[in-house]
């Protein structure tokens, strides 16, 4: 017996009629949320998406490469210096957490 085909038969690659999500294949979805009286754009990443370290501002502590995560940012007026890196929990838990966070002298500021 030979083993199943996981692909469909046919010629030329057949494209879905269903449109796609901005940003869908590598960096996952995009979704808009209220937070502060301002509408915010949260993308989450994929641990294979994200290749750089982060520091969280909810809890203040560095996000490593390879770990899922969000990225969120103002929706209006915002440039890509106004992105900020989350970890899911810390954006769940931000209305309960304290915006004055203290860092030690040598923490990096990244």
């Amino acid at each position: 017996m030979s083993p199943r085909r996981n692909r469909p038969r046919g010629g030329a690659d057949k494209q879905s009629d269903a449109p796609r999500a901005e940003g869908g294949d590598r960096y996952g979805l995009e979704r808009t949320e209220e937070w502060q009286g301002e509408e915010w754009v949260v993308r989450t990443l994929g641990g294979g998406a994200a290749t750089k370290h982060y520091r969280c501002p909810g809890c203040d502590q560095e996000i490593p490469p390879g770990v899922p995560h969000l990225v969120a940012w103002p929706q209006y007026g915002a440039g890509v210096e106004d992105r900020r890196h989350w970890h899911k929990s810390c954006w769940n838990a931000r209305d309960r957490r304290s915006a004055r966070l203290q860092r030690s002298r040598n923490a990096p500021r990244y």
